[in-house]
């Protein structure tokens, strides 16, 4: 949720972000398994689709950004949370935006991946 995340001026706007993106990403998990699984059960019961380059090439987008939302971005966001977590004053630290920088090639990345997959399974182009 980078806009989410990109949002809060103050710690406390951050932290609330935090919570919410919790909240949220709970559920993308749980989507993100569902997706997984329900393709590779539609490829056990039809194993033509082996054969589709599109379904092949849907399973390599998916398995090559699962490094990404499952190590780089959760390192990424823990070191927020620690920026966030030492701050005691209300006044979000230019490391806090630095980080948050840092994050967003990461993010543009998860994004054109999802696109392009919903793009390749609903169109199914080749």
């Amino acid at each position: 949720m980078p806009v989410l995340m990109k949002k809060p001026e103050t710690v406390t706007q951050a932290k609330f972000a935090f919570k919410v993106n919790a909240g949220i990403e709970k559920i993308v998990k749980i989507g993100s398994i569902t997706l997984l699984v329900t393709g590779l059960i539609l490829g056990a019961l039809n194993p033509s689709l082996f054969t589709q380059i599109w379904y092949i090439v849907s399973i390599v987008i998916f398995i090559m950004v699962q490094p990404v939302v499952a190590v780089i971005l959760p390192k990424k966001l823990a070191e927020l949370e620690k920026i966030l977590n030492s701050i005691k004053e209300d006044k979000l630290p230019d490391s806090y935006f630095q980080i948050s920088k840092q994050m967003a090639p990461y993010n543009g990345f998860t994004h054109l991946a999802a696109i392009v997959l919903i793009i390749l399974m609903v169109l199914k182009p080749f």
